[in-house]
């Protein structure tokens, strides 16, 4: 059974509530390495946060300071920190981050897929597990490497070691090569002990470097050569360390034009692209859209203090027809911001927070192997329109503002709705006098 060990607690939580953490299945403890550790940087410059950050071996980090301190937090979400809690800590939230963080990590190891798309990546990512080689994944930013570099590892030969995870544009180019390949004591000014980098921690499971173009071009080289000699010196240090490791690189850049531009080493590029795996963007698989919405609503059911939450009909509608440009990302942060702003269980258009291009639900870019989806998403359009126009009283200025399109341009959807056969004024009728 996993240990749910946390650093950081001692001084800041009451008695009864470090009894109640515990008994909930965490431990709490000191020291440096931990499945989670809170760390403190309300005292230190934006410069000092990513080192102090990085003294924990922690699976999870989370930082805390001061509620006017907006500037720390963000360096601290840049420097790989999964959340931040403020100071003075509020118990409650401590507990709502713990649970929510050992919920993702105990979340079914398969991937939420309904799209031919999605189910073919799917089935080549579990053939690629089994190749125990590099990776290469591919796609834009949002689209959810992460989590498919997990689903690889969980399902590899090493699925019982650490599977270590760090972001290469989110740490400082200055610190990047320490936390990497580690370093020995007085190795650099505030190097004060021997320490272990990624590639150290993962010895024996599987290290994803993501963001993987933004690595400078004075570490690459390095890179490189740890990458063909399975091998590892830290920084200031001679001896050579061995490395048995699976290393699965990420990318939202097209790496081929970064080496026909001389930003990435064409070597490395060859040694990294063995096995290269391209997610679509969440527009192109427009049937995995409220499956993974009615996932994130389940995840995040904290928020809901014990209630149950649905979508209505309208919701699904304007979820199909946006256009994601952040993609899974951005839909979970959706669904967050709808669980937080809903008036009841039943969570509403209005709740999404998200407004529609003029062109609403293209129909003709949907593919035609879509097995009937094109008539589903242009009925869910309609629904959508109808909702709007029902919420504004029928007031034709202010849906179009809405829905993001022209009055002349809702007009025109409204003829296209009659030839349809949708009495729209009975429908609008029948609102008002509800």
């Amino acid at each position: 059974m996993k240990n749910y060990s946390v650093v950081g607690c001692k001084g800041l939580v009451s008695t009864q509530t470090a009894q109640l953490i515990e008994k909930e299945g965490f431990s709490l403890i000191e020291g440096i390495s931990s499945w989670l550790a809170l760390v403190d940087v309300s005292t230190c410059s934006p410069e000092q946060v990513a080192g102090r950050l990085h003294r924990q071996r922690a699976h999870n980090l989370v930082a805390l300071l001061q509620p006017e301190q907006t500037e720390l937090a963000v360096k601290a979400m840049q420097a790989g920190a999964q959340d931040y809690l403020l100071l003075p800590l509020d118990e409650s939230q401590l507990i709502k981050l713990l649970f929510r963080l050992r919920q993702m990590e105990q979340e079914d190891s398969e991937l939420v897929v309904a799209s031919p798309l999605s189910r073919q990546l799917l089935m080549l990512a579990h053939r690629t597990a089994k190749a125990d080689t590099t990776v290469l994944l591919t796609g834009e930013s949002g689209t959810g490497k992460e989590p498919l570099a997990h689903f690889i590892h969980r399902h590899s030969s090493r699925r019982e070691q650490p599977f270590v995870a760090v972001n290469c544009a989110a740490i400082p180019e200055q610190i990047l090569e320490s936390v990497l390949f580690g370093h020995v004591k007085g190795a650099f000014t505030g190097a004060s002990a021997d320490q272990p980098g990624k590639f150290e921690l993962a010895e024996g499971g599987t290290l994803l470097l993501d963001e993987i173009a933004e690595l400078p071009l004075s570490l690459q080289a390095k890179l490189l050569r740890v990458l063909q000699e399975r091998e590892v010196e830290r920084v200031g240090g001679h001896k050579v360390i061995p490395l048995n490791i699976r290393v699965i690189a990420a990318t939202n850049k097209n790496l081929k034009e970064a080496v026909s531009q001389g930003r990435f080493r064409e070597d490395l590029y060859y040694r990294l692209d063995v096995l290269t795996l391209e997610l679509k963007p969440l527009r192109e698989r427009a049937e995995d859209i409220i499956p993974l919405a009615e996932h994130f609503i389940q995840l995040y059911g904290y928020l809901t203090n014990g209630q149950e939450c649905y979508l209505s009909e309208a919701a699904k509608a304007a979820l199909i027809n946006y256009n994601w440009p952040g993609n899974v990302r951005e839909l979970e942060n959706v669904i967050q911001r709808a669980l937080v702003m809903r008036h009841g269980t039943i969570l509403q258009v209005v709740d999404l927070g998200i407004r529609l291009p003029e062109n609403i639900a293209s129909v003709n870019s949907i593919p035609e192997s879509s097995n009937g989806l094109k008539a589903s998403k242009k009925h869910a359009e309609f629904q959508y329109v109808i909702e709007i126009l029902k919420r504004f009283g029928g007031h034709r200025s202010r849906s179009a503002d809405a829905l993001g399109m022209t009055t002349r341009a809702l007009r025109y959807k409204l003829v296209q709705m009659r030839d349809a056969g949708i009495d729209i004024d009975s429908l609008l009728a029948k609102a008002k006098a509800a």
